[in-house]
């Protein structure tokens, strides 16, 4: 036999097999296809714009992606499904939408997406903003919610608030009559506040590289940032050579060793506190013992703390409760600069009420809710300004439907706060800061922000809601209360209001871009 004749008898065979094949392989194409056609006619999914391949839809974010998404939104929908990189993503913009996500089926969207930043930084996910939806993490959230921020517990800082708010006031007199910059005294006001509430004293300059407020705006930065391996895993490796990953790492270290001094100078010294006369135990004071197991009549519930759970918790008070004060209160103080009439307004009703001695609020907080436009302002303010503009991402556990779209299960969501806050069809004149709106007695009246009304959502909703909304908000009231009964404001050199720079810096949470620049004088009646 030659060789022509063996490729002939070969190429025969070839044929035969190939023909062999076709017919079953064109069978079973035509049935993958028919039953994908199938499988897209009864999985409607949200609209979605066009995605690039590997990064999707991350071009369209833009430098403010609150702001980029309210804009798809407004073509797309209130329910988007987007790809950011290979994470599928559902964007929510509506407070229906936000209702079914967060209360009708809160339970499958209780969940966190495992993202590297949060293991890295959140001591693998131990704490509990960013930890899986378990018994783990309800167990960690009820003892920080029930023994470290109820309403109750939250009075019995009071003190505190009051001793570090006369230094904040006493700092700011120092520069009566002259331009300073008050963005960088509110950074500090509520960190000093919540040492003190979490260790029972302030971390200043003696720890060294320790230093705390830099630690914090470091970390803070560093979380705030895109991480490319949370969106396109095989390019993680990217953050080696950028630098972001050493710096991960030495914030990481850093805040380990001043939570673990703290906490072995607590036990150190535990006795003595808990049986000492001050009206409160601090934070760490009461992770301490639910971490010795020291409570033998089970005071909390069967519970237990690990080390890294418990540090956990100690870093969400820090991070959830000081970015988010400091920058309410200064979007709070540059709307009222830019309407001095609602200014003027405000700070009657609180010098009515209390003269010039804010320490009358102090020494009774039933005051506050009494000080309706105050309150309004607040509000206001949670609504055009949510310091966390993006609530913090969740993840669906399971199929589902919302409002006849069908979700997959694995899917990440987004809430977009400040989006539903500017909606047309929840607020009238939506991009206009007017307090007054919550002021009218009507339905608009009595919507808050604590979680029942999703017009209104700075602070999440349903399980995952921040746990620390009572502790951010006696700080916040008092903090503006306090500011506005003792001085009168202006802008420096005769700028006129309007013309104020509101530019936003998107990160950890949205604040002004160039500092709140001022001058504050003493009342007429005061000078």
């Amino acid at each position: 036999m030659n060789m022509s004749q063996t490729i002939d008898e070969n190429m025969s065979s070839y044929q035969e097999t190939f023909n062999k094949l076709l017919l079953p392989s064109l069978f079973l194409l035509i049935c993958i296809v028919l039953a994908f056609k199938k499988t897209a006619r009864h999985h409607k999914l949200p609209p979605s714009p066009f995605a690039l391949p590997i990064i999707g839809n991350l071009h369209q974010l833009g430098f403010l992606p609150h702001r980029g998404l309210a804009s798809l939104a407004q073509r797309y929908g209130s329910l988007m499904l987007l790809h950011f990189g290979s994470a599928r993503t559902l964007i929510v913009s509506s407070a229906s939408a936000a209702e079914e996500i967060m209360k009708t089926h809160d339970a499958i969207f209780s969940n966190r997406p495992n993202m590297g930043v949060f293991q890295k930084l959140m001591y693998n996910r131990n704490d509990i903003a960013s930890a899986p939806y378990g018994e783990s993490w309800r167990q960690t959230k009820s003892i920080v919610v029930q023994r470290l921020l109820s309403p109750k517990k939250v009075q019995t800082y009071r003190t505190i608030r009051e001793e570090e708010m006369t230094k904040f006031i006493r700092k700011i007199g120092q520069t009566c009559g002259n331009p300073f910059d008050l963005s960088e005294l509110l950074a500090a006001l509520p960190l000093d506040i919540t040492c003190r509430v979490a260790f029972g004293k302030k971390y200043e300059e003696e720890e060294g590289e320790l230093k705390f407020d830099l630690l914090m705006e470091e970390f803070s930065t560093l979380i705030g940032a895109f991480d490319v391996g949370d969106f396109i895993p095989w390019l993680g490796w990217l953050h080696n050579f950028n630098g972001r990953n050493s710096r991960i790492k030495r914030v990481s270290r850093q805040f380990d060793r001043l939570f673990e001094r703290v906490i072995e100078d607590h036990a150190a010294d535990r006795d003595r506190r808990i049986t000492s006369s001050q009206d409160y135990t601090d934070i760490v004071d009461v992770l301490l013992d639910v971490y010795n197991n020291s409570s033998s009549e089970n005071d909390y519930g069967g519970a237990s703390l690990s080390r890294e759970q418990m540090k956990g918790a100690i870093l969400d008070v820090f991070v959830a409760g000081a970015e988010t004060m400091t920058t309410t209160i200064e979007w709070a103080m540059a709307e009222l600069i830019r309407h001095p009439e609602m200014m003027k307004k405000v700070q009657k009703e609180i010098r009515c009420f209390v003269g010039h001695q804010t320490e009358n609020l102090g020494e009774d907080e039933v005051a506050l809710a009494q000080l309706d436009y105050l309150r309004a302002v607040i509000k206001e303010t949670h609504r055009m300004h949510p310091a966390g503009p993006l609530l913090f991402p969740r993840e669906s556990t399971q199929a589902v439907n919302i409002q006849g779209y069908d979700i997959p299960a694995q899917t990440r969501v987004v809430v977009n706060a400040w989006a539903i806050g500017r909606d047309p069809r929840s607020w009238d004149h939506p991009h206009e800061f007017n307090p007054e709106r919550f002021l009218k007695g009507d339905g608009i009246s009595t919507r808050d922000f604590k979680g029942q009304s999703f017009e209104l959502i700075p602070f999440g909703a349903g399980r995952r809601r921040c746990p620390g909304i009572s502790y951010a908000n006696a700080i916040i009231e008092f903090a503006l209360a306090s500011l506005l009964c003792k001085f009168d404001w202006s802008l420096p050199g005769g700028a006129k209001a309007e013309d104020m720079d509101m530019t936003e810096r998107f990160g950890l949470s949205v604040v002004k871009k160039f500092p709140l620049i001022l001058v504050a004088s003493l009342p007429a009646a005061t000078a």
